[in-house]
């Protein structure tokens, strides 16, 4: 009876432990390829705006090898990088026991095993890598074709690049479902998001697909609070309130601009796109006003001289808001603005009912609502 009763517990002490996660990692790397004694290896992160890499580690490489050891409180992208030497390799730092190998040479070709995640990301880094393989062989034959005046192998290539980015983008839409533990799922989410490239229900879906310990990452957050923004100003939501300086030095509030149909229009002196639709823009206003349309321009200028001459320039005779912030507008961040020309088409409610539109299709949709 005592035997069996110690065998129960050892097989419990050992299921324990065989089920206890990891609460340090352990990268051993091995490069291959000439390197030097003592050259440094940097283990770096983005910081948290996503704009620069910050060193979170050094080693000092010894017969082609080098070691890192700490603790991460979740999964998150690192880079391994030489001194002096051009590129970088990615790998995802978790708790566990990582094995990292690279040709000194050919870093972004690095083969990364040993922890759940990693093996994942390696999964995705070789499609990639197919993926952009066979893009540039389609810009060089297209690059070539031009080069020959050949129309017919100029289209049927633009097509069938087009049904390329098509699978691209579904790769990334089934990877996400089939891997909604992985951390490379919410990243690609977060790029999606960033990107536009999907609806927002859309983006909604993927992210419901995602698991509670992926959601509650740092890029689970983000995404969470992105897709909570461009829900706010998506087709068939009440436009957000705000108000901003005009011109004169007086404050315009979006709730003061009356008409049956309201455009507000994101644009800027400096861009160019902007300043080729503005006679549009204007035609289509000087067709409608009578009529009910109505338009506020929020520019995303710095400087108010500027601001004010294309104004005058191009003979936008509407209500204008500025706070010469470029794109840290408070505005344009309210209603995700990052790049323009960008609009909102509102109905008499308030409500968003298009979106981005120029050209003839602009006038095209003001002509229905106000005809």
């Amino acid at each position: 009876m005592f035997k069996k009763i110690a065998l129960g517990l050892f097989a419990l002490l050992l299921f324990a432990k065989c089920n206890t996660k990891p609460e340090s990692f352990e990268i051993n790397g091995q490069f291959t390829g000439e390197i030097e004694n003592g050259t440094k290896v940097f283990l770096k992160t983005a910081d948290s705006l996503a704009r620069n890499l910050i060193e979170v580690d050094t080693a000092a490489i010894t017969n082609g090898t080098f070691q890192f050891q700490g603790k991460v409180d979740e999964p998150r992208v690192h880079y391994i990088m030489i001194d002096g030497q051009e590129g970088n390799s990615p790998l995802i730092v978790e708790n566990g026991n990582i094995s990292f190998e690279a040709q000194k040479d050919s870093l972004a070709f690095a083969k990364v095993k040993g922890t759940p995640q990693n093996v994942v990301f390696m999964e995705y880094l070789d499609e990639g890598r197919k993926m952009a393989s066979i893009s540039k062989s389609f810009s060089n034959d297209l690059r070539n074709a031009r080069l020959k005046q050949d129309t017919a192998a100029m289209e049927s290539l633009r097509e069938e690049y087009f049904d390329l980015q098509e699978q691209a983008k579904n790769y990334e839409i089934d990877f996400i479902k089939e891997h909604p533990d992985a951390l490379i799922s919410v990243l690609i989410l977060d790029k999606t998001v960033t990107t536009k490239a999907l609806s927002v229900k859309e983006l909604k879906e993927l992210y419901d697909f995602l698991t509670p310990e992926i959601k509650t990452t740092e890029t689970g957050k983000r995404v969470e609070k992105k897709l909570k923004e461009l829900s706010a100003t998506a087709i068939g939501s009440p436009a957000p309130e705000f108000s901003g300086p005009t011109p004169t030095g007086d404050v315009l509030a979006l709730s003061e601009v009356k008409g049956k149909v309201i455009l507000i229009d994101f644009w800027a002196a400096w861009c160019k796109p902007c300043r080729r639709e503005n006679p549009n823009i204007v035609s289509v206003y000087n067709k409608y006003k009578d009529k009910g349309l109505n338009i506020v321009g929020v520019s995303l200028d710095r400087k108010a001289e500027d601001w004010t001459q294309a104004i005058a320039a191009d003979g936008l005779e509407w209500n204008h808001i500025s706070n010469l912030q470029y794109f840290q507008d408070p505005i344009a961040q309210m209603y995700n603005i990052n790049a323009i020309p960008a609009a909102f088409l509102l109905d008499e409610n308030g409500v968003i009912i298009a979106k981005n539109l120029r050209g003839p299709a602009l006038e095209e949709k003001v002509a229905e609502l106000l005809n």
